[in-house]
């Protein structure tokens, strides 16, 4: 990091206790919302840094949140640690091979993700105390991004209501400022009842659960000819009804998820796939239950922002990394195929370089990616307050997202080095909104003309709830 920043400092007093946190949390991969080893272990270093400390935030019992300062703006580092299923790894090696047989690993990087936040909310903590500087830095510890839309929860029980401004961040395999373009994402869960019976002695007296499910698949597969080319369906199978084949299904359950560009897009959409699933319940003499699960907006941008963002992490320079980070890179992408690197390039608007296997520079915000896109549960913060990202290098470029080399990776050197960089970006820009009224101002003037265009909508209907999972109990652990 080349210039003299003065945050630095207290990112260097508190790097070495949020990467020993790092990979603790990435030792003890929990899946959405079943997140306590690691939400206390976060729990614990807010209250050993002198945090206030919120628990069970919006009523989650794997979120938390901690304060610190007086008065002032609030400024919100999002943190996360949600591990994925199937993705356990050994790690700082280059093959696959499971820690824990269809065991779950940090295949995101959000064990990196949830510290380089802490590490940002620590160093400014320091700061704010030190210059006598008034604000109030939080950090939100947010479980559940992968499918649990956990931040879309909070934001609706308003747990972001009085915040100034989010920042947070999301390991990669380039450094830039996000560009804000995500798909808004719904998941909702088809249920379909028929009536059981002998396949062969009595087949005309069921009504096959089974037989709506693959109808209905049918009927998306041609709906997809006729929606928007950015749009995305998927589903999977939660109950096919049963082993035997000689017994007709007589329930059946199907997951879907319908993502879109914008939420009234995606609206549409999933009454569209209503309507197949409807119709599939026609034919079968079935009936069908729909049930939301999880649903989160498309992310807002906020050129201010981002602009600050960009000039912080121009200042700062690319993740400096060593001959021995780029040799266990290159030996990681030696398992990927060339149109995997092309496509992690191409994502960030670059071209792959020559023997390049680390980004050790920032892509410039003018240079945009091939519009292939994911979701996130950042959007619906960023519908509530203005906010920002950064894609920060913590991996081999080529590397896929949910893949086991990501989680291979979470304990390198290279994503020390590139969580540490997070940690230090987040940190400056929010020092830069604790000491700049002009520019904090100009973000929630940005942030309002976008919202005056639409206005939010909570995608989550009002009686839906988190899909909470149990607390282990003691004999389990």
């Amino acid at each position: 990091m080349k210039n003299v920043e003065p945050i630095l400092t207290h990112i260097d007093t508190h790097t070495p206790d949020l990467i020993e946190l790092s990979d603790t949390v990435w030792g003890m991969p929990e899946t959405l919302y079943a997140e306590y080893e690691s939400c206390a272990q976060h729990t614990a270093v807010l209250k050993a840094k002198g945090f206030t400390v919120t628990e069970e935030v919006a009523g989650i019992p794997t979120a938390v949140m901690g304060e610190a300062g007086e008065g002032g703006p609030v400024i919100a580092i999002l943190g996360e640690y949600d591990a994925l299923p199937g993705l356990s790894q050994v790690a700082n090696i280059a093959e696959p091979k499971p820690l824990t047989a269809g065991g779950a690993g940090h295949g995101c990087g959000h064990n990196l993700l949830g510290s380089a936040a802490l590490l940002a909310a620590c160093a400014l903590k320091d700061w704010l105390a030190e210059t006598g500087t008034p604000g109030r830095v939080r950090y939100y510890g947010c479980p559940a991004e992968e499918g649990g839309a956990a931040k879309a929860f909070m934001v609706r029980d308003g747990a972001f209501e009085d915040v100034d401004a989010a920042i947070t961040w999301h390991p990669a395999t380039h450094t830039k400022v996000d560009d804000a373009q995500s798909l808004a994402n719904t998941r909702i869960d088809f249920t379909f009842t028929g009536r059981s019976s002998h396949a062969a002695a009595a087949p005309h007296l069921g009504r096959s659960a089974l037989d709506a499910c693959e109808l209905m698949n049918v009927g998306i597969q041609y709906m997809r000819e006729h929606m928007p080319s950015s749009a995305r369906i998927h589903y999977a199978y939660l109950d096919a009804g049963g082993t035997a084949p000689n017994v007709v299904q007589g329930r059946a359950k199907i997951r879907y998820t319908v993502r879109a560009t914008d939420l009234p897009g995606m609206m549409a959409l999933i009454e569209r796939v209503k309507k197949v699933a409807e119709g599939a319940a026609l034919m079968t003499e079935t009936s069908v239950q729909p049930q939301v699960i999880s649903a989160v907006s498309n992310l807002l941008g906020n050129t201010p922002l981002e602009e600050a963002l960009q000039d912080v992490m121009d200042g700062l320079g690319g993740v400096a990394f060593d001959d021995a980070d780029r040799k266990y890179a290159a030996e990681i992408q030696a398992t990927l195929s060339e149109g995997d690197i092309l496509a992690s390039a191409r994502r960030f608007g670059v071209e792959p370089r020559e023997n390049e296997p680390l980004c050790d520079y920032v892509v410039p915000r003018d240079l945009k990616g091939d519009g292939m896109m994911g979701s996130t549960d950042v959007a619906d913060v960023s519908w509530a307050v203005p906010t920002v990202q950064a894609r920060v290098a913590t991996h081999a470029i080529g590397t896929p997202g949910h893949s086991w080399q990501i989680t291979a990776q979470g304990k390198a050197p290279a994503a020390h080095k590139g969580m540490t960089y997070a940690g230090a970006a987040m940190g400056a820009l929010a020092r830069k909104l604790f000491t700049d009224e002009v520019l904090l101002a100009r973000a929630k003037k940005d942030h309002q003309a976008r919202l005056t265009k639409q206005p939010y909508t909570c995608p989550i209907p009002t009686d839906v709830q988190p899909p909470l999972q149990p607390r282990p109990s003691a004999a389990a652990e």
